[in-house]
């Protein structure tokens, strides 16, 4: 917005005052903030406006600036407006001088002006000025102006945010209710907007469309703004028809929408329809809505790649919901040469949902010319396309199947490896039907080299170990490297040779004691140690049921082509042209809600509560910072975790999940965020386990319950507490940084499933509470440390917060990291020392030298310890420390 108000057009003459600030130029500014001629007044906010752009603390300025509010130039007011809005919350007493100036304007005979003090006012989130915006507020909601009426509608929604029992008080969503009925259009897609905003703050239904409100509504989407359409017809969606016809005569209104040359506007009237398609019971209708969702749909992949990838995610879910809709449209979603990867591998997505009996063989030439394309990840996403077609089409599996054999004829390392990973599945969805192709598969067994390939081979290999004549032979050449493989890899060895043993005893007896050896006795691995147990047990107490468990027939693997449950299908396609379609989960999947006042939220449980205190710090600044302090669950300098995402829902059987570490009353926890995106059974239990790791962490308990269970598309949190445990400390290598991952495996208790991910541990998270030294022993320990063992950097882009030593001294103090003294920098003016001591859990002394310069938003680091292993990792939490 700066930018807009500044620059008259790109590269115009208003660039100049985005010149470097020179010394003494806050003076100077100053006092052309408080010249008498309106050209220099103006240049000189203009210079303030163009500092705040680019991040330079003008704060200082405030009260001069303030003064030039009182004036009758536009241009002017604006810019004092916007400085204002950016400064208010850290200058909130000093903003309360210009409430007058508001108040006036409010009621200025320019309707611009009338419009800027209401906006501003509603822009400024400090509580004090919200019991003088009422007022002017009221006046604008009825102003004879269409632009005031309009500006002042989404001013409560605004309002809403910080005082929604004022709104309800002022009796300013009945106002809202009434601009629906508004002659002006924009007034009343303001008011939708409005509405639909405090409906999703509140999580209440304040819009309530009734039969009136929906011809108005209707009217109106004729002749407001492209966006205005967009947020009428956005409510459209969530209204429910009484009946289906009803439900038609809506459609037919909103149906010339998907010719707008906007492709929000398009997307939301796809919505609109496909979401009143369910009320239809005339097949006729259904059958014409269906030809006319096809073409604006292909319109949108001949946009820039960005909107093609948008749409393609939606096309994603329209596809599954209803795949006739682009049945014959299957050629428009082949891949260009120019398109980006990610426009690609989306195409392919919906090829595999479209493809059909009738155009297999077209969709094949397709996906083999792909397979010859240079970009790696586009050729092993052909190629898997290749066998999910197989899985999905039984009459065209044969044909798959030797477009694969021509590919792995290639020799191409990556293509075969793909190839033997979709052969694996085929076999898995037909079996003892293309048998005939596993000597082709095992002529090409050393070009396998990645974990899941070779998974699949050997899979293969035991599975069929009666059909080839070599299979110990074979699976000997992959136990030769057992114990450096992936965990992945050990578990299929460990179960193909126990499945060839007994397909064939006599020749594999030494064979399995050595793999049952190796995988209860020198394995770290619970899951490879608990298999080759059981493993052990059944085959030496009775061998029959060992054939029958391990021999068993197993289920056919299901075509997961449609793999989203139809709940969170329909939530998905209720939430078409938003973000929740682009990342395929619901919107309290990823989305965190701050409002102080939403009733929906007034009476959440306590665990509710805790869980917020946890959440990610992205997540907190995006909507409810403030309000977790207001709440009381923290306090400013408490340490905050930092959650990242260490597992996606591809490997994890359905499961999202974000870690992070924290230490609280002297307890060293591992924070777990649970998202069920897709599994349908709800997550009830898990069991967990650490890898050994530089720590020496280990669960204190590896069962975690979910309390209440987590339901498809909702969220749970858990705390695992850690204990550290010699036995599980993995020393670094002599000369060698120590590692901060961590690794830790997961099984789901309700489907068995076990997956694995590796997270950076925080390492503050094991500061203790007693690392605290009095000065001479801090002299005395730093001047006896050899001063090669040091470790220097600068922390720059530090917040202001950060450059206040007070204000360190607090929040160090909060994570264990104990103030011991400062002091000016002799002959260095501005410059001061702060000394500080931490030991760890694992006696472990680390002392730290800040240097800070006055004005200057960095610091320089000096960090000494005789644990030189752990000196790098002391060091980026000290420095993070400091960012945060």
């Amino acid at each position: 917005m700066a930018n807009k108000i500044l620059g008259k057009d790109a590269g115009g003459s208003d660039s100049r005052f985005f010149t470097t600030q020179t010394k003494g130029e806050m003076h100077e500014l100053r006092l052309e903030l408080h010249s008498t001629d309106r050209t220099t007044k103006v240049d000189a906010v203009k210079k303030v406006i163009a500092s705040m752009t680019v991040g330079k603390d003008v704060s200082m300025l405030f009260t001069d600036v303030l003064n030039c509010v009182q004036t009758g130039n536009i241009e002017l007011k604006k810019l004092v407006y916007l400085y204002l809005i950016n400064y208010a919350k850290s200058q909130p007493e000093l903003t309360l001088l210009a409430v007058n100036t508001f108040v006036k304007d409010a009621s200025d005979p320019n309707p611009l002006i009338r419009a800027l003090a209401v906006r501003t006012m509603g822009c400024i989130r400090v509580d004090r000025i919200t019991e003088y915006l009422c007022e002017p507020l009221s006046r604008a909601l009825r102003d004879e102006d269409p632009y005031v009426r309009k500006t002042a509608a989404v001013c409560v929604a605004k309002l809403y945010d910080i005082a929604p029992d004022l709104v309800q008080e002022r009796g300013f969503l009945d106002v809202l209710h009434d601009l629906i009925s508004d002659s002006n259009p924009s007034v009343v897609a303001n008011g939708v907007a409005a509405l639909s905003e405090i409906s999703e703050t509140s999580g209440r239904d304040v819009m309530k469309i009734s039969a009136g409100v929906l011809q108005k509504l209707l009217a109106a989407l004729n002749e407001c703004t492209e966006w205005g359409q967009v947020f009428i017809l956005d409510s459209l969606a969530k209204y429910t028809p009484a009946d289906g016809r009803e439900a038609e005569g809506i459609i037919e209104r909103v149906t010339p929408r998907l010719q707008h040359a906007n492709a929000a506007v398009v997307m939301s009237a796809v919505k609109v329809i496909l979401n009143y398609m369910d009320a239809l019971q005339n097949s006729d209708a259904i059958r014409n809505l269906t030809r006319k969702l096809a073409p604006p749909l292909v319109t949108l992949l001949n946009s820039e790649p960005e909107i093609q990838y948008v749409a393609l995610r939606n096309i994603n879910l329209i596809v599954q919901k209803r795949p006739n809709i682009l049945e014959n449209e299957i050629k428009v979603f082949f891949c260009k040469y120019n398109d980006p990867i990610y426009v690609k591998m989306e195409k392919l997505e919906i090829i595999i949902k479209l493809c059909a009996e009738k155009n297999i063989d077209q969709v094949l030439l397709e996906l083999k010319e792909y397979a010859t394309e240079v970009d790696v990840d586009f050729v092993r996403k052909a190629v898997s396309s290749i066998g999910r077609c197989a899985v999905k089409l039984e009459r065209a599996a044969e044909r798959c199947i030797g477009v694969l054999l021509e590919l792995i004829q290639t020799k191409v390392n990556y293509v075969v490896q793909e190839s033997v990973i979709v052969i694996k599945d085929i076999f898995r969805r037909y079996p003892n039907r293309y048998e005939s192709i596993i000597a082709t598969l095992c002529d090409n067994l050393d070009t396998l080299d990645e974990p899941l390939a070779k998974a699949s081979m050997i899979w293969i290999i035991g599975e069929y170990a009666e059909r080839i004549d070599n299979a110990d032979e074979l699976l000997d050449t992959f136990l030769e490297t057992f114990e450096e493989e992936d965990p992945a890899v050990q578990l299929q060895l460990l179960t193909a040779t126990v499945k060839c043993f007994l397909k064939a005893p006599e020749d594999t007896q030494d064979m399995v004691q050595r793999v049952l050896n190796m995988a209860t006795e020198e394995s770290d691995n619970p899951d490879l140690r608990d298999r080759g147990f059981i493993y052990w047990r059944l085959l030496s107490t009775d061998p029959e049921a060992a054939k029958m468990v391990v021999l068993g027939d197993k289920p056919v693997i299901e075509d997961d082509t449609f793999r989203l449950e139809p709940p969170l299908l329909n939530t998905l396609i209720g939430q078409i042209a938003t973000l929740s379609s682009v990342y395929h989960k619901p919107p309290e999947a990823f989305v965190v809600r701050g409002g102080k006042g939403a009733g929906a939220y007034e009476e959440e449980e306590e665990e509710e509560e805790e869980d917020e205190e946890y959440e990610d710090e992205n997540d907190v600044a995006a909507g409810g910072g403030a309000d977790l302090l207001d709440m009381g669950g923290l306090s400013v300098n408490e340490p905050k975790v930092q959650m990242t995402q260490v597992c996606t829902a591809d490997k994890s059987g359905g499961i999202d999940i974000h870690a992070g570490f924290r230490q609280a009353n002297n307890v060293i926890l591992m924070e777990l965020e649970f998202q069920n995106i897709s599994s349908s059974t709800p997550l009830s239990s898990f069991a967990i386990q650490l890898n050994k790791n530089s720590f020496g962490l280990s669960p204190a308990n590896q069962q975690i319950l979910c309390n209440p269970p987590v339901p498809a598309g909702g969220r749970g949190h858990n705390s695992v507490e850690l204990v550290v445990t010699p036995s599980m400390l993995a020393p670094a290598p002599s000369g060698q940084p120590a590692s901060s991952q961590v690794q830790v495996a997961i099984k789901n208790m309700a489907t068995g499933f076990v997956f694995y991910f590796a997270c950076n541990f925080n390492f503050a998270a094991l500061f203790s509470p007693d690392g605290a030294l009095d000065r001479s022993a801090f002299i005395e320990a730093w001047k006896s440390i050899d001063d090669r063992k040091e470790l220097y950097g600068t922390v720059s882009d530090l917040p202001p917060a950060s450059t206040d030593i007070d204000q360190v001294q607090a929040k160090f103090r909060a994570n264990n990291v104990f103030f011991i003294a400062r002091r000016p920098v002799p002959n260095a003016e501005g410059q001061e020392v702060v000394y500080f001591s931490m030991r760890t859990v694992t006696e472990q002394d680390f002392l730290l030298e800040l240097t800070f310069k006055q004005g200057v938003p960095a610091c320089k680091i000096c960090l000494k310890t005789e644990s030189a292993a752990y000196g790098l990792l002391a060091k980026t939490a000290l420095e993070n420390l400091l960012r945060a």
